[in-house]
């Protein structure tokens, strides 16, 4: 028996966080009616305050910041694996002339 972890559109999050900022439902009462856990609740309202625009980016999708942080970490990668072959090379080279 495999439990499947249920996906929410970010849309359903988006009215649900809307339920209890908006229209004054209790987060206890907006959860059960809803048929999700309060404490899911409690953390989709978080992040939408915290930024309404790059909240809920979904699957696989990051916000700009996060994506210009991955880019970067892995361009430093790179430039230094590129430093550690010039070096090998260089100490191959002066080995050689010697």
């Amino acid at each position: 028996m495999s439990l499947k972890k249920k996906v929410y559109s970010k849309q359903f999050k988006v009215d649900a966080v809307k339920l209890i900022t908006e229209q004054g439902y209790k987060a206890s009462e907006a959860a059960r009616n809803l048929g999700i856990n309060p404490n899911l609740l409690y953390r989709w309202k978080g992040q939408f305050e915290a930024d309404a625009a790059q909240s809920f980016p979904g699957k696989g999708h990051m916000t700009p910041e996060k994506e210009e942080i991955a880019r970067l970490l892995k361009e430093n990668k790179l430039l230094r694996m590129e430093r550690d072959i010039l070096k090998k090379a260089t100490a191959f080279f002066a080995k050689e002339s010697e």
